[in-house]
């Protein structure tokens, strides 16, 4: 187990929330087994295969009846969870009832099953923190609409945006990933339950009346065949988890550059205790950033890990499947911790609209160059065009004098073409087309917002 896994109990709760971890702790895994079990028998006893009274039976046990460590320990020996499990079961069940229980199923059915159970308290937390970090940045994209600043390109200023359209491309990024979550949901939250090699032979003709019964009690789908080795679905919820963790990763690495002393232009919420350093006692460090820029650096080798698992042989593998054990987990523990701290950022990020307009003005009105080259393009011609910008640009540097001085001198007639030469020095366009962008995306975003609250209802 590596030091800062989900059940760290120094590093899990920097990385990932107390609710998420308690989804797939040990007691959630059994008590989802316990469940799986118990429909089971109670799909089977409506088709009259086993006893009635098994289900209830099963029921009465929790997972405190059952002793972890010793769990744990005959695990290592059986190699295989469900086998010391299903015995502690069976001892606490009435003598005439044993035969019946985990009948005609397998060790596969019961940790997949128990596993769809826990995915889907999983995507209910995940779904909570869109909501939450959705509705943020859209106030922030709103908030911040016309408030200008600077874009930039390969780490240097391009041309006016506004911090709204900034927080809106964050926004775009999330919602687009999320957008996804319903369908995602329907697709991998499936039953198992198929037997030894697949084909649930042990209960006859009456499979899929069981498999359906059972689907349906636990709120879960109903496959057309097995997926014991057809690990699609488990590596699309792994891949989903590490996009959305990149979404996050996206504002997290903007967040960590903007608060840069150099820049300054915004800040993570100051919290007493939190982003200091041991050495410097002025340092108020980026955390939210860092946490999630360190979640999107450790789902990549999860993900391989359930990619790899897609390379079943035969009716079940050796190994494969086993490693999305240590994998699923992993990556929506990670997720939680990235979500809970994009929460604060979306929710509480410090802007500053004046540092924002001082480093608009460092380079000395050069982010117009792009819309006066186009605008001079129809009277000097495309190259032309660039050479006379690229020139004054030259004397800005040179010169510290600033580009619409410089421009205006070179380019004093034709009188049309002058005219056109202020509108393009003229910011607003930009701020407008940035506006625009802002709309569009917190339009679409809100649509994803209530895609999600109705999934949730």
């Amino acid at each position: 187990m590596t030091f800062a896994a989900i059940d760290s109990a120094l590093l899990g709760p920097l990385f990932a929330t107390d609710e998420m971890r308690a989804v797939f702790s040990d007691r959630a895994r059994i008590a989802a087994m316990l469940r799986a079990e118990a429909e089971l028998a109670r799909a089977e006893a409506k088709a009259g295969i086993v006893a009635r009274s098994l289900a209830p039976a099963i029921e009465k046990i929790t997972p405190e009846d059952l002793d972890m460590a010793a769990l744990g320990r005959e695990i290592a020996l059986s190699g295989i969870p469900v086998i010391p499990f299903a015995k502690a079961v069976e001892a606490r069940l009435p003598e005439k009832l044993r035969g019946d229980f985990h009948f005609a199923t397998t060790t596969q059915d019961i940790i997949d099953t128990a596993l769809a159970l826990q995915m889907a308290k999983g995507f209910d937390l995940i779904a909570a923190d869109l909501d939450a970090i959705l509705g943020g940045l859209i106030r922030l994209a709103a908030r911040h609409r016309r408030t200008p600043c600077a874009g930039r390109t390969l780490g240097q200023h391009a041309a006016p945006v506004t911090f709204g359209y900034v927080a809106a491309l964050w926004l775009a990024g999330i919602a687009e990933v999320a957008a996804a979550l319903p369908r995602l949901r329907d697709h991998v939250l499936v039953v198992s339950l198929s037997g030894p090699v697949g084909t649930l032979s042990g209960l006859g003709d009456k499979g899929p009346e069981v498999t359906a019964a059972m689907a349906k009690a636990l709120g879960l789908g109903s496959p057309p065949v097995g997926y014991h080795v057809l690990r699609g679905r488990m590596a699309e919820t792994g891949t989903w988890l590490a996009m959305l963790t990149g979404a996050l990763a996206k504002m997290a690495a903007d967040v960590s550059r903007l608060s840069m002393t150099e820049i300054g232009e915004v800040s993570e919420a100051h919290i007493p205790g939190r982003g200091g350093s041991s050495a410097m006692p002025h340092k108020r460090n980026p955390i939210s950033s860092i946490v999630i820029l360190a979640a999107h650096a450790g789902t990549k080798g999860h993900v391989m890990t359930m990619l790899d698992a897609m390379a079943a042989e035969f009716q079940r593998p050796v190994g494969l499947w086993h490693g999305e054990w240590h994998a699923l987990p992993q990556l929506f523990g990670l997720l939680s911790g990235a979500l809970r701290e994009a929460r604060t950022l979306a929710e509480g990020l410090v802007v500053n609209p004046d540092r924002m307009e001082q480093n608009l003005g460092a380079t000395r009105g050069l982010l117009a160059a792009g819309a006066v080259a186009s605008v001079l393009a129809e009277a000097f011609g495309r190259r032309g065009a660039h050479e006379l910008v690229e020139d004054a640009a030259n004397r800005v540097r040179d010169t510290g004098r600033s580009f619409d001085d410089i421009i205006r001198e070179e380019v004093r007639k034709p009188e049309k073409v002058r005219a056109k030469l202020e509108a393009a020095l003229d910011v607003t366009p930009a701020i407008d087309a940035a506006a625009a962008v802002v709309d569009r995306a917190t339009a679409e975003a809100e649509t994803v917002r209530a895609r999600l609250k109705r999934r949730k209802s």
